[in-house]
């Protein structure tokens, strides 16, 4: 889950990271009294999650208030790369001396978060990284021990920072690596951080990423949700408690488990089909579970046919074949649909798809070629 700039930059002053003056704004006369409070000039900044705000027009220098509010209105209702500018950011204009990237990633290779600096930022940091990679510095963070104060340090004499500005760069670095491990975040990013002309570091942007699997952990967090940027299905799967990932195929699969979703996605590529989403059910789903998952399923156009593979344990057949049904009462589709049912109540429920004249197969290769061949005929 994505937190726009004003939801990042607050959350990291709650951990000691100092940011510039400045409130979220919803019309141009909120902008208006804002910049008469900070005293001009002030950034307006655009609050879509997207990136390349600036490039796109969605960044301005106002030098009164009255331009702030012209500015404003010209960004406000607006689109940037198809998402609609709802809130723009008010922060009082800052006077730097350079411009720093620090953030805070999983390394994949090295099975640990690392604290990532250079001395080069306002800039995208992965074309930084491949046309310089040597002003890219990192140091890896033992999560049991935590992020150290000489790693900071470090860090700053790599990248020839002014003694005089360590101890607020410590501090900086410390509130991040809190921010980023309190609050279940898989990306942490100040872009740009700045030496200020007075001896100060300011955080002048922000980004999080939350991890979606512990948001049960984060219930602000979850409410911080921008739901622009969100699939309808993902958020009507949500509701459900279900795992559902819109793809770019045509053929819906609805499956009870992780591994099995995955394997089954495999086999229908492996047969020259595309899957159109992942959608995981979970271990004993009932009837409306399986229903309101089919349902999503046969909302998305792109779809041209459906794979339901069931392996029951906990999962009963007979209640999976019951909610396929409810849902087909309930939409009204032309759209073929084959279910391998294997496992808990099988005989229960192939016999409820029979009555119903659904197709079924009995192994996941039969399925899957089945709904290949049903999709590239519908």
């Amino acid at each position: 889950m994505k937190l726009h700039e004003y939801q990042s930059k607050n959350l990291f002053s709650t951990f000691g990271i100092a940011i510039p003056k400045g409130r979220v704004a919803s019309n141009a006369s909120q902008v208006k009294e804002i910049a008469d409070e900070l005293g001009c000039p002030v950034v307006i900044k655009s609050q879509v999650l997207v990136g390349g705000r600036g490039k796109a027009g969605g960044i301005r220098l106002a030098k009164s208030p009255k331009e702030a509010k012209e500015f404003a209105t010209l960004l406000l209702g607006n689109e940037i790369k198809g998402l609609p500018v709802r809130r723009v950011l008010v922060d009082e204009a800052i006077n730097f001396k350079q411009e720093i990237y620090l953030g805070i990633v999983i390394d994949r290779e090295l099975k640990c978060p690392v604290l990532v600096v250079s001395p080069e930022g306002g800039v995208d940091i992965e074309d930084l990284a491949l046309r310089f990679p040597d002003k890219i510095f990192k140091t890896a963070i033992n999560p049991l021990i935590g992020l150290r104060e000489y790693q900071i340090k470090n860090l700053a004499i790599s990248m020839d920072i002014p003694k005089q500005y360590w101890k607020e760069f410590v501090k900086t670095a410390r509130g991040l690596w809190q921010a980023y491990s309190t609050l279940d975040a898989t990306l942490v990013e100040i872009n740009p951080l700045v030496l200020t002309n007075d001896d100060h570091i300011l955080a002048l942007d922000g980004k999080m990423i939350i991890d979606d699997n512990a948001l049960f952990r984060q219930p602000v967090l979850s409410d911080m949700m921008d739901m622009d940027i969100e699939e309808p299905e993902e958020i009507e799967a949500r509701k459900f408690n279900l795992s559902y990932i819109k793809l770019d195929g045509d053929i819906g699969c609805l499956v009870n488990g992780a591994g099995l979703a995955m394997a089954t996605m495999d086999i229908i590529k492996e047969f020259g089909g595309t899957p159109a989403n992942f959608l995981d059910i979970g271990g004993g789903a009932g009837a409306d579970k399986v229903s309101a998952a089919l349902k999503i399923i046969l909302s998305d156009h792109s779809v041209r046919a459906i794979l339901i593979n069931i392996f029951g344990g906990i999962t009963r057949c007979d209640e999976v074949a019951k909610g396929i049904l409810h849902a087909l009462e309930d939409v009204n589709t032309r759209i073929p649909i084959v279910v391998r049912l294997v496992g808990t109540n099988e005989h229960a429920g192939l016999a409820i798809l029979k009555k119903a004249k659904l197709e079924s197969a009995e192994s996941l290769v039969e399925c899957a070629k089945k709904a290949i061949a049903l999709a590239k005929g519908a």
